[in-house]
Order: C-alpha cells, then structure tokens, then sequence
C-alpha cells in the first residue's frame, strides 16, 4: 500500500536497459510493465544513438543516456536505484556483453540491488558460464523452455529424457536444481510456471484449465513480466514474493482481457485488476 505522506522515491527506483536504434520496444515494455505495478520511478538506461527513439515514446519513465558500461556504473552511484531489469531487446554485441559484466559487478552481484536478467541477458550468460559465478538469491533469472536448455544444458537434457531412460524428472525438480546450480532464483516460465529458490523453496503457477491464458503467447508478454518483477522488487518485496505476485498478476491481467491481447494491453489491465483485489 502507498504511505499517504510518501513520494516516489519511498516506492523504489527501477533501472531498465534498452538496446540500440530499432530494438528499445521490448525495454520500453518492461518498464511500462515496472512503472505501473508501483515502482515510484522507471528510468530507461538508453545508448546515445537510440535517445531520441525512446524520448519520443515515453512521457512518465525517464531516460539516462548510458553508452558504455563506464557510464552506467556512473549511473549506479545512485542509490535510490534499488532494481534493475537487463535483457529485453538488449542485443549480444561487445555493448550488452559489457552492460551485463558492469551489473555483475565485475564478478560480484550488486549485492544492495535487486535484478531481473531476461532475454538476451540469458543468452549472455549462457555464453559465458563463469558470469554464474557472480550471482546469488537477489538475482532473478526468468528462462523460458529454449533459454532454460542454453542455461542449464544437463538439467534440461534430464528434463527432456524419455521415462524409459530412468526415474520421472519432473519442471519442479528441473527448476530446484537449476536455482541450486547457479545461486539465483530461477523462474521456469511456460504454461505451468516454476519459481525456485536456491534455498529449495518452490511454488508454481499454472495457467492451464480455467486459467488458460493462449494469448499469452504473444510477442512482448515476456518482457513485460520482467517489468512486473521489477516493479515489485523496486517497492521492496522479497524476490520470491515479487516472483509470483507478478506471475499471478501477468495471467489474470490476460484472463481480463481475453482473445486480441498484445503485450501493450498488460499493463494497462493492472489498475482494473489491482481494483478487483481490493474489492
């Protein structure tokens, strides 16, 4: 709930970086999708050449110019950036690969701050397996099932294995080892959704029978349910929690609508189900 004396720094600043000219829109998702799940501000973190392209998008985020990794440690010397989102539309050049080691820290997680990597961040990672190393239980990485695979290839081939070839290996255990193995928070998105701890704690969510959601399968949705974590991790919930509030919040924002969803409708679904939560 918002304080009725606070302002928005008291709900959280969030940080979203955006890849170059022509590939901002799934950033600019991800922060729509933080900004009105409650994070008192949203500041796309945007390459010089691209500035222009998200100014002309955006009027309530905000926008940094960040070309290098120099300039956004620069940036994170502001800390009232509390949660970071990485991956959405990032791209795989020396630029994200730099952005990426700059949020590890050189080896070392922020440990103050929160993050969401998803999308090219996970590919990155994937590419390069000691970036593992620098993670921990503030990290949230959310692969889906081809992410996952390049993530954790052995716990993915176990996962795939015919029930012939041993014991039944179910998503739940695939994603306790996943977040066992890498130190993170692993949330295993698919129809029935898996968020695992490092610690072994585990819950799911399904979006199947009465709560089937098909047109979630839709360009964007991804990016902005990153952005709902975000948010919430900005407002100062617990990975965890933030985890499957916004995966809850994600699938009945599409049950509300309905057929015809795309990924900008979302966030503009979550003030009419925020409102039916208080009822």
């Amino acid at each position: 709930m918002a304080k009725p004396s606070g302002n928005k720094f008291d709900h959280g600043h969030a940080l979203v970086l955006t890849g170059g000219p022509g590939h901002t829109g799934a950033a600019r998702l991800a922060a729509r999708g933080a900004l009105r799940i409650g994070s008192g501000l949203v500041t796309l973190a945007v390459p010089p050449s691209a500035q222009m392209e998200v100014a002309s998008q955006i009027t309530a985020l905000m926008l940094v110019r960040v070309r290098d990794a120099d300039a956004l440690n620069t940036t994170l010397e502001d800390d009232r950036i509390n949660a970071l989102c990485i991956g959405p539309g990032l791209g795989l050049r020396d630029r994200a690969a730099a952005l990426l080691d700059a949020v590890l820290g050189g080896g070392h997680l922020r440990l103050t701050r929160r993050v969401v990597f998803d999308a090219d961040a996970l590919t990155l990672i994937a590419r390069d397996t000691s970036r593992v190393d620098a993670l921990n239980e503030h990290a949230v990485l959310t692969p889906h099932g081809g992410e996952f695979g390049r993530l954790f290839p052995d716990i993915a081939e176990k996962l795939q294995s015919m029930p012939d070839r041993g014991p039944a290996y179910s998503k739940v255990e695939a994603a306790r080892d996943a977040a066992r193995q890498c130190g993170a928070i692993v949330l295993f998105k698919g129809e029935e959704t898996v968020i695992a701890h490092p610690d072994g704690r585990c819950a799911m969510h399904s979006a199947a029978e009465a709560r089937a959601t098909p047109w979630l399968a839709t360009a964007g949705a991804g990016d902005v349910l990153a952005g709902f974590i975000t948010g919430l991790l900005a407002r100062g919930f617990d990975p965890m929690a933030a985890c499957q509030t916004a995966v809850w919040l994600h699938v009945e924002c599409a049950r509300v609508f309905g057929p015809g969803l795309i990924a900008e409708d979302l966030p503009e679904l979550l003030p009419q189900v925020l409102r039916g939560l208080e009822a």
